[in-house]
């Protein structure tokens, strides 16, 4: 029996793997989850952290600053938003517990969310709906998907007088599923409810414009799709909100004199001693993989849009599948329902015995599962191929 030890290097590697430190004896179809950082962002920190412990306290004292506000510049300028409205925070759910832990809700509100939301973020709700007395709403969005017009009526319909926040995620995790964030948030202003957008898969998986999309409460990670360090991620509050909004580390900021800088921006900037260069290093991302093609990002993310349709065609073929969503309803990853069976035993020797890493879940209940497949620049059709060569002998 083939055993993970014997797996020699990945021979369907392209031009692009060698930007990447992956293992090379795994076949990485699970980019979406961590993400994976290329080695010249990976070299950029270390030279950061370098500079912090040649000098520490002029570092924090005289650099940090300038760093945190060049690379809040370029960060707002990728992601279409103002560098007044942004924060940087170390994941996505740090963000959103950040939001749902400084807002008070009564007894009386309604707290919105779908059957999608990721779960840390749910538990997140729960824990403030516990504290506060408030009642979760869900709104049940199916998988498969036929039109994303399904999403939009599934949530309107749990909408009510008494709803007070929607938790929507701007791409599903399990099943990898783009919402209509711009019209959701459109139409539940209309109605006066605020919106808190997941948008943790979003920056450098689709076009992401914060201003238009026009939601009052935004966070993501840089480190998935961005491809910047772990521990990068930012929120997104509109000024109109930012009075309410305070981080879960209460700092100097709190009660600093300075005039200089919003009150906003001196709560969130400095929350303690840190390493801060994952934050620093999300312009060498954007500008590194920005430049490897002509048409920069946006034909970055059409490369690996266009791989994703065609993994995902190959492996509805295999599985003799219709594809469970519009092809516009998803951009870098893609899910797909499996025969039933154990969820954590598949993804498990896809690994073990064949070097696969890709996800399998429970959906929505076990023994019922999904696969999801990432596709990014170092993917290639064979590593799809080997997929199903594999799962040939496992399902």
């Amino acid at each position: 029996m083939v055993s993970r030890a014997d797996l020699q290097p990945n021979p369907t590697t392209n031009e692009w793997a060698s930007f990447w430190s992956i293992d090379p004896t795994v076949t990485f179809l699970n980019h979406g989850s961590f993400g994976a950082c290329p080695l010249p962002v990976q070299l950029a920190q270390q030279r950061l952290r370098d500079q912090l412990e040649r000098e520490p306290v002029r570092f924090f004292r005289q650099e940090f600053e300038p760093l945190l506000d060049d690379a809040r510049s370029q960060l707002a300028a990728f992601v279409g938003a103002s560098e007044a409205e942004l924060a940087f925070v170390s994941n996505a759910t740090t963000g959103v517990n950040t939001v749902l832990r400084s807002l008070h809700f009564d007894p009386e509100d309604e707290l919105l969310i779908t059957n999608q939301e990721y779960n840390a973020c749910r538990n997140a709700l729960n824990f403030v709906a516990q504290r506060s007395g408030a009642q979760v709403v869900v709104a049940s969005i199916p998988f498969p998907l036929e039109s994303p017009q399904q999403v939009i009526d599934a949530v309107m319909e749990r909408v009510s007088a008494r709803t007070r926040l929607a938790l929507l995620d701007h791409i599903t995790s399990q099943t990898a599923l783009i919402f209509p964030i711009k019209q959701l948030v459109s139409q539940l202003a209309d109605r006066g409810i605020d919106t808190l957008v997941d948008g943790a898969h979003v920056p450098g998986q689709i076009p992401l414009n914060l201003q238009d999309i026009g939601a009052a409460y935004y966070t993501a990670n840089c480190h998935k799709w961005l491809c910047a360090p772990k521990g990068a991620g930012f929120l997104y509050v509109r000024q109109d909100k930012q009075s309410d909004i305070h981080p879960l580390t209460v700092s100097h900021g709190a009660n600093s004199p300075r005039t200089e800088r919003s009150r906003f921006h001196l709560e969130f900037d400095w929350m303690g001693t840190d390493d801060p260069t994952a934050y620093f290093c999300i312009p060498e991302a954007i500008q590194f993989l920005g430049s490897l093609f002509r048409g920069g990002w946006t034909e970055l993310m059409e490369r690996n849009h266009l791989k994703i349709l065609e993994a995902r065609e190959l492996l509805c073929d295999f599985l003799d599948i219709l594809p469970p969503s519009p092809e516009d309803a998803i951009g870098s990853m893609a899910s797909l329902p499996l025969p039933d069976g154990d969820a954590t035993a598949l993804q498990n020797t896809l690994f073990d015995k064949y070097g696969i890493q890709v996800p399998v879940n429970p959906w929505p209940t076990s023994p019922k599962r999904l696969m999801r497949i990432s596709a990014q620049l170092y993917n290639t059709q064979a590593d799809c191929e080997k997929l199903i060569e594999a799962m040939r002998d496992l399902i």
